[in-house]
């Protein structure tokens, strides 16, 4: 009877440890500057999802190469739920694929929680641009290879790749002149150093409604109730630019699937809150919960979309 009733206290004292998880306040790294769109999704989502545990979820800001200082920081962390990380689209699918080498595997090395939110992409113009729309900028653009420019946050970030998905997709060539950050790429814009940026509306919203930058497509599902008059890729013609931005939450590999079931939940219930649903569309993003399952699959599909972009474009990987 010993080894029995010693085993059965083991058990005990074992689901009694798990059943009160979590014990201490959560981590949660945005390899991000403070400010950005990432970190905005992290702290509205943050704010929330402490209560619902029952702890209180810390963002820590570990910006730096792309997100990459702070992914491989977290990847690195113990897998007992008491650190998260922000998995998206530039950091988890751009970022490894336009580097000759990362030093986290975006698959491997992390276990997909949930999404969080989708943001849609935009295609924004200084209002003095010679085009009312995507057919208009297309042809342009067409008549006049490497005329005009477009601005990005950065060699291999997200705003870069985008732009040269674009011109792969339509024929066009624009000279591409990379910033330390979008904030810049916006303000040259603005000011009419540059003409275009590939931007998220989060970062554009303010400038578009106040007319200082000029939109002309979305990429979304459908049309954006901040800019309804605005068609998406799709619709005008360009169904390969029509992705928007994945902004996820995630785990160093390892983690326990209970723990995981257990904050999977949790993202649930604070996005169905109305609070935090107004919160996140008031950045222009959508609120876009999922499975475990199915964000790990759109990390691993965008990935495998990104390498194939990568190599369609010729691009010259980073060191």
């Amino acid at each position: 009877m010993k080894p029995t009733l010693v085993a059965m206290a083991l058990l005990g004292m074992a689901s009694a440890a798990h059943a009160a998880y979590p014990e201490r306040p959560i981590k949660l790294i945005v390899p991000y500057a403070a400010g950005g769109t990432t970190d905005i999704i992290a702290r509205i989502v943050g704010t929330r999802l402490g209560p619902v545990l029952g702890q209180p979820v810390v963002v820590e800001n570990r910006p730096g190469a792309g997100g990459a200082v702070g992914s491989a920081y977290a990847a690195k962390q113990p897998a007992d739920g008491y650190t998260l990380v922000m998995e998206v689209e530039s950091s988890h699918a751009v970022n490894p694929n336009v580097y000759l080498k990362t030093a986290y595997d975006p698959v491997k090395d992390f276990a997909p929680v949930s999404n969080l939110a989708d943001v849609p992409n935009v295609l924004v113009v200084n209002p003095a641009f010679p085009a009312a729309d995507l057919p208009s900028f297309i042809k342009l653009l067409k008549a006049n290879p490497g005329k005009y420019s477009f601005g990005s946050s950065g060699n291999g970030g997200l705003s870069h790749m985008n732009g040269e998905l674009f011109m792969n997709a339509t024929g066009t060539r624009m000279l591409h002149v990379p910033y330390k950050g979008l904030g810049p790429a916006l303000n040259d814009a603005v000011a009419g150093q540059i003409q275009v940026v590939f931007d998220n509306i989060p970062s554009s919203s303010a400038l578009i409604q106040g007319g200082r930058l000029k939109p002309l497509a979305v990429a979304a599902k459908q049309r954006l109730k901040v800019l309804p008059n605005v068609p998406t890729y799709a619709e005008a013609g360009l169904p390969a630019m029509n992705n928007p931005s994945w902004f996820g939450l995630g785990a160093p590999a390892g983690t326990p699937a209970a723990i995981l079931d257990q904050l999977n939940d949790a993202v649930r219930r604070v996005l169905a809150e109305p609070e935090v649903v107004a919160a996140i569309e008031k950045q222009g993003a959508i609120p876009a919960p999922t499975s475990r399952k199915a964000f790990g699959e759109l990390i691993r599909g965008q990935n495998a979309h990104w390498k194939q972009v990568v190599e369609d474009i010729h691009f010259t990987k980073l060191q």
